[in-house]
């Protein structure tokens, strides 16, 4: 017998997801696949589990959202913690296009995720939604909840930001070097934010302002490395000629 409506609404709860955030998941970001392989799995696919049953139809904008980055994110740890060890999500198989994963109630791949919360017009997804490599923005330590969510879009895109490791801004000399995402979907943070430099230099550390204060600035790319965020040494020397053999392979075979 289907579970009434009401009832599902109480059951769809990021509790559990906040359990292996806070279990399995570094202060430095990283996550330790392994650990989660011994001990954490029963929790992480309950969770997943309720995730792929139908949501309640009233759910408001940001209840759904904080729901698919959760699912996003979720769902690409279990995914990564299938095949582990692994140096990179991309020695597996169509690991963002393939229509593999049941969320509330239909198939998606994690592109289709991503897609539906690009649509919704907030460009600080991208600092939140972790592709399991070194060069994704900061995986939280805590899933994401509507009543919070605008406070925590924009505490996880600071983070990612004042990363050095990820994003460098040098403002005597008026330059930046970003992550390769602004290059990917320069779109979203044009169409969204005016500018892209209107987006660092709002959510950017202190340093980054001057973006937003002067004129155009030189921003180069930094290239992305998809070596695994793994708290152990799997992907520590997953090089560029790695991803591009990985790459091809999954587009042509």
């Amino acid at each position: 017998m289907p579970f009434p409506l009401l009832l599902l609404a109480a059951a769809l709860s990021h509790a559990p997801w906040q359990e292996t955030l806070q279990r399995f998941v570094t202060p430095q970001a990283r996550v330790d696949y392994a650990a989660l392989n011994k001990q954490g799995l029963p929790t992480l696919d309950a969770y997943l589990a309720n995730l792929a049953q139908p949501w309640p139809r009233d759910l408001s904008r940001d209840e759904r959202k904080a729901a698919l980055i959760n699912a996003y994110n979720a769902l690409t740890v279990r995914w990564v913690a299938a095949h582990y060890p692994i140096p990179s999500i991309w020695r597996t198989k169509h690991p963002f296009t393939e229509v593999r994963h049941t969320v509330d109630g239909r198939k998606y791949s994690l592109d289709q995720i991503e897609t539906e919360l690009r649509d919704m017009g907030d460009p600080r997804v991208h600092a939140v939604l972790v592709c399991a490599a070194r060069s994704c923005p900061p995986l939280r330590r805590e899933a994401y909840v509507a009543e919070r969510l605008d406070a925590q879009l924009t505490a996880n895109t600071l983070a990612w930001l004042s990363n050095p490791a990820l994003n460098e801004f040098d403002p005597t000399n008026h330059e930046a070097e970003v992550s390769q995402i602004f290059e990917w979907y320069r779109g979203d943070f044009e169409k969204y934010s005016e500018l892209e430099r209107i987006f660092l230099g709002k959510y950017g550390p202190p340093h980054a302002k001057f973006l937003a204060q002067h004129g155009p600035a030189k921003i180069r790319y930094r290239e992305y490395y998809w070596g695994l965020n793994d708290a152990g040494t799997a992907g520590d020397s997953y090089g560029y000629w790695s991803f591009r053999f990985d790459y091809l392979r999954n587009k042509y075979l």
